[in-house]
């Protein structure tokens, strides 16, 4: 493998497990609480300006990591009880319609408390330079951070979805959530809690992504999209499938816009290469979500959880 190559593919496994951290709580309240939530996306982008924030006014980028945590844990707590409590019985459109209210007024206190204009975060000191993975492939030491840390967040899941009483509720809620309610649990604590579990994982793949992106107003939606994709590829309420499905969305995303027009230079004319090859790079993660669904509709792990 060369070390373009192998740069590209650790490019994906970092945008993969980033991937993750958004859509395990996504695909958690979606499948346990059957609640279409479009603020999953605000809660990441809350989590990347607390930790600018905090960074700016302490100087420490790790306790700005930490600090985004309970922020947007909080935050998503907030708005369960606020607002997604009151949208059990509706519709999925009455809960578009709502959580979509709740990205616009995000992004507008957002833009009121800290200006239009990006922040950015630096790299923290301990991760500022390149790691030489192979002899003369170096690569940045903050994204295989970003790679270990989507790691052990995967695996501590892991561990509280199969090896603890949450984890057996909130697996039990996502076969069959009206049984759980009628055997007693107090199935509105458990939504506030999973609420609370997607909105820290969220922010904190928007901390993580700080040093990486921009942190800017309206950063959560993009992302918010791809993962819809991921869950939608896993199999919705399965957080191995979520897994699964980042780690296969973040590389074909990151291989694609790589490789495709380089490979549409091969086979067509320069300029018909570029346009086509952009257009089909763009396009590779939604092709293969309608693989996926043609096979599979219920996605790769659906129902497997």
């Amino acid at each position: 493998m060369s070390s373009l190559v192998l740069e590209q593919v650790l490019n994906g496994l970092q945008l993969g497990v980033m991937l993750f951290m958004i859509a395990a709580g996504l695909t958690l309240v979606f499948g346990v609480m059957g609640v279409l939530n479009l603020a999953h996306g605000a809660l990441y982008m809350c989590g990347a300006f607390a930790a600018a924030f905090v960074a700016a006014e302490t100087g420490s980028v790790p306790l700005g990591i930490l600090a985004a945590l309970p922020v947007a844990a909080l935050l998503g707590f907030v708005i369960e009880r606020l607002v997604i409590s009151r949208l059990y019985a509706r519709d999925h459109l009455d809960q578009v319609l709502a959580t979509f209210g709740i990205v616009l007024f995000a992004n507008e206190m957002v833009r009121i408390l800290f200006g239009p204009r990006p922040l950015f975060l630096d790299v923290p000191a301990f991760a500022a330079g390149t790691v030489e993975v192979l002899p003369g492939t170096p690569y940045p030491a903050w994204r295989l951070a970003i790679i270990l840390a989507g790691l052990v967040v995967a695996g501590g899941l892991a561990l509280l979805i199969e090896r603890t009483r949450l984890g057996m509720l909130i697996r039990a809620g996502a076969q069959n959530r009206r049984m759980v309610a009628a055997l007693g649990v107090d199935i509105g604590r458990l939504y506030a809690v999973l609420f609370a579990l997607g909105g820290l994982l969220a922010g904190l793949a928007g901390a993580m992504a700080g040093p990486v992106l921009a942190v800017q107003v309206g950063m959560g939606e993009p992302v918010l999209i791809l993962a819809f994709v991921v869950i939608v590829i896993g199999g919705i309420g399965s957080v191995k499938g979520a897994f699964a499905g980042a780690i296969i969305v973040g590389l074909a995303d990151t291989l694609g816009r790589a490789y495709l027009p380089q490979l549409a230079r091969e086979l067509l004319p320069p300029a018909a290469a570029d346009q086509i090859g952009a257009a089909l790079a763009s396009m590779t993660i939604y092709l293969l979500m309608a693989v996926v669904l043609a096979i599979r509709p219920k996605g790769v792990f659906g129902g497997r959880d």
